[in-house]
């Protein structure tokens, strides 16, 4: 092998660990409501809350803490029907839906959703679901479930501003145990799109092209992950 190859070899993804405690998360402008609503809990005026807001932007950080808080299982929103509600039912007393845009169309899906919202309702136990978009926004195959959802609290995690953007860009780092400069962070903010799922695309890259470069993030590094 060569040394060239040598230096450019493609290193092991060992993966990381998200820091997903209340205290990680970050409380902004943009999010401020969201928090409010989870910290009303169980004073909630319907069985179930809806969190929307764009990938990568602290849904599911904060639907771990309402769960962890509620004792809530984690439910795939694929796998509700008239079957599987009822194990569902009685091994958790409350359920987190994540990526509940994925069963919205699904008859199958919306009628266990239906079934378990009103089970739910009943014995006033709790469902928290994240989606990308409101239900408002939706066609559902179930007219029912549709008009339940669009009548239930719905609350929005907004795009970042440059504050919270420059929190969460030392989050990802520390997530990933790289120590970064404030001037990298303010190299990044003044190069990249504003949003969420961008700020975690550029963590991640950096983290890859460091590795196989075996070289600290610096902005010579940076300026290859931005075009």
């Amino acid at each position: 092998m060569s040394e060239a190859s040598k230096s450019k070899q493609i290193p092991f993804d060992l993966g990381h660990r998200t820091a997903m405690g209340r205290d990680d998360f970050l409380i902004a402008p943009n999010n401020q409501d969201s928090v409010a609503w989870i910290d009303l809990w169980p004073e909630w005026p319907a069985p179930i809350l809806m969190l929307y807001g764009p990938v990568a932007s602290g849904k599911s950080h904060l639907a771990a803490v309402w769960g962890e808080r509620s004792n809530a299982a984690c439910v795939r929103p694929d796998t509700l029907n008239d079957e599987s509600i009822r194990h569902i039912a009685s091994a958790a007393k409350h359920v987190i839906l994540e990526d509940a845009d994925k069963l919205i169309g699904n008859v199958e899906n919306e009628k266990g959703l239906f079934h378990l919202y009103n089970l739910f309702k009943e014995e006033k136990r709790s469902i928290l679901m994240t989606l990308v978009e409101p239900p408002v926004r939706r066609s559902f195959a179930l007219p029912d479930l549709a008009s339940r959802l669009r009548a239930a609290p719905a609350v929005a995690i907004r795009e970042p501003d440059d504050v919270l953007l420059s929190s969460i860009l030392v989050k990802l780092f520390n997530d990933r145990q790289l120590r970064v400069s404030q001037e990298v962070v303010s190299y990044i903010l003044s190069h990249m799109e504003r949003s969420f799922e961008e700020a975690r695309r550029i963590v991640e890259d950096l983290d890859h092209l460091a590795l196989i470069e075996k070289k600290s993030v610096s902005i010579p590094l940076i300026k290859e992950i931005i075009k």
